[in-house]
């Protein structure tokens, strides 16, 4: 089990970085890429499409980064969205919406609903494992040994790896 969450020192806040302007960019997926992701096009999405996307898990149900991966690529028309830069962005949304919990601003985005593919907290949001599992405790899911139990969740039915490409 890896340490305490390092606090990220930062001039810019993570709003800003989140807000920083830039655009989506359709890349080529290169050859030593295509084995892992096939061939044609590769999304570099935007900080704020993923948090758009995060915004679209509802209270109560959990999704995966690679789910969120997909509904971009459906969203763009395209094979597949960049998997590092992704991650990257998911930090950035989680640390932001941080920063909107301590200014007391309204609607933080919800990243702790992004749990791994077999259920696994993310060490590396805000708070570690420990405030991930209590946010989602609060929402009704079951957490035992830093993930999410399949099954029930106990405030609204079956727990759900939420299918945001239906919204």
């Amino acid at each position: 089990m890896p340490g305490p969450p390092v606090p990220w020192k930062t001039r810019t806040s993570w709003r800003a970085k989140l807000h920083k302007p830039s655009r989506p960019k359709l890349v080529p997926i290169s050859d030593g890429m295509a084995k892992r992701l096939g061939h044609g096009l590769m999304l570099i999405p935007t900080a704020l499409q993923v948090d758009a996307m995060i915004r679209k898990i509802p209270r109560g149900d959990i999704s995966t980064l690679a789910q969120i991966r997909q509904r971009l690529a459906r969203w763009h028309r395209v094979e597949v969205t960049c998997p590092l830069v992704t991650g990257i962005f998911l930090r950035i949304v989680a640390e932001a919406a941080e920063e909107d919990l301590l200014a007391n601003r309204p609607d933080p985005t919800p990243y702790w609903r992004v749990v791994g593919e077999d259920g696994r907290l993310n060490a590396k949001f805000p708070g570690g494992v420990e405030a991930q599992a209590r946010r989602l405790k609060e929402e009704g899911h079951r957490v035992k040994d830093g993930k999410v139990l399949p099954g029930m969740n106990l405030a609204s039915g079956p727990t759900a790896v939420s299918e945001i490409g239906a919204m």
